[in-house]
Formats: C-alpha cells, structure tokens, sequence
C-alpha cells in the first residue's frame, strides 16, 4: 500500500510539471499597440490582423497618457507604427518616453515600424535612443511612397522564416538606418538591407540603396526591432511581425 502511495505521487509530481511546463511554452504574449496621435489610420487594425492567432497574442490599443501612467508594466511587447516619429514623441512627452525605455531595459520588447523606428533611433533629440542607429539623408525623409525590394541577409532570412532573399515591401517615408556609433549602446543586427529605392521630392539617387531596412538590437534586458517599411499592410507579409513579436517577447 505504501508502495502504491509512493508511486501516485510521484506519477501526480510528473504530471503536474509536465503541465507547468506545458503551460510556460504557451504563454500569451501581452502586446500594447499605440493609437494615438499620429499613430492612428489603419496602423493598429494591420498589426491586430498581423497578431489574430488568441492563443498567441493578446493585444490592446493603448494612448500615450496609458504609457505616461505606467499601462506598459501589463504587456510584455509595444508596438510604435507609422505617422510621424516626432509627433509621436511630442505626444509621449519626455515622461512616456522614459517610460518606454525603462520597459524595454527591464526586459520588454519594442517594435517600431516606420515612424516607431525613427523614435527608436539615436539620432533625433526626441527619439528614445534605444537603438544604436542613425537616419541617412535625414533632408529627404519625405522621398515619396511605392513598392521597394529589401535584400534580407542569411540571418533575416532565418529569423523571419523566409524562402527568397529579396521580397518586394510597401515603402512610406521610413528611415534610412545606418550604424551610429554610439558607445554606450550595442551594435545592431542589419537584417535587411534596401535594393532598390524611391527617389521622389529632391532625394538624391543612390544613397538609399544599401542602407538597413530591419534592424535588430538589444537594449538592458529587452530586445527592439526597427523596420522602415511596411510589411503588416501586406496579408502574405504579416506573418513577419508574428514572428518579431515573438523573439521580442522572449
């Protein structure tokens, strides 16, 4: 009898740790998606699609007095997507940026496509400064809209599932990344490079070509992914953001 109630607890410690960690893989990753001033459009509803799979994701539209008040400690990854990076910034304000880089450096992760990819640059006085990049050609930003093709490196390719080394992305003004140098921050992973290029409104040819389309860093004890283009607009791209949101979330 002994034996009996030796051997069912043990079955029973078995089984319950198994379940435990059953239940840590499948943890539903908690991402804050901001709507707000210039952060609004269709941004929000693209990413929600991107995101649609609940037993993955849970996600939440938020405004930048939630972040100001401290909503982010409830999500594990935010979203910053297209508008304008400085009204972006203008509407945080200096407290709801500190915010955001103290989420990040706690262990968050941060997404930011587009306009939310300037904000994370280190190169503008308003920008949050937890990527190490700077934007070329900062003159032009407003080079125009249209199709683009971004040449992914081997790890790219990797890391966001993809067959084919150039993949053709909507492009709208996003930043043209490059390293800046900063040393107090670590050097960024270039994903993908641009290979082609919009020339609109006095922009120079040849200086976006080769400059970084995705970018990939760490920043404390969180991880940041800055994309210029707009891959979430695109049904057969959105699987992308799926899988940044995954790595950014740990």
């Amino acid at each position: 009898m002994r034996n009996f109630f030796t051997r069912s607890a043990g079955l029973f410690l078995c089984l319950l740790i198994i379940g435990t960690a059953g239940y840590s893989q499948s943890k539903i990753i908690r991402v804050a998606l901001y709507d707000d001033v210039s952060g609004t459009g269709a941004g929000p509803g693209n990413f929600e699609l991107c995101l649609k799979d609940s037993t993955k994701f849970f996600t939440k539209r938020i405004k930048a007095a939630d972040i100001r008040n401290g909503i982010l400690r409830d999500f594990d990854v935010l979203i910053q997507p297209g508008g304008s990076g400085s009204k972006q910034a203008k509407n945080l304000e200096v407290s709801g940026r500190d915010s955001i880089k103290q989420f990040v450096k706690r262990g968050g992760g941060y997404l930011g496509v587009c306009a939310g990819a300037y904000l994370a640059t280190a190169d503008y006085e308003w920008s949050l400064h937890i990527l190490n990049a700077k934007v070329i050609d900062r003159a032009h930003w407003n080079r125009g809209n249209g199709e683009v093709t971004v040449a992914f490196s081997n790890k790219g390719k990797k890391f966001l599932g993809l067959k084919e080394k150039d993949v053709k992305i909507g492009y709208f003004q996003g930043p043209l990344m490059a390293p800046a140098g900063v040393d107090s921050l670590p050097k960024f992973n270039s994903l993908a490079v641009f290979k082609t290029e919009i020339v609109k409104n006095g922009a120079i040819p040849g200086i976006m070509i080769g400059t970084t389309a995705f970018a990939q860093a760490e920043y404390g004890k969180g991880r940041v992914v800055a994309v210029s283009p707009h891959p979430e607009k695109a049904e057969h791209q959105r699987s992308m953001i799926a899988k940044i949101v995954m790595w950014l979330a740990g």
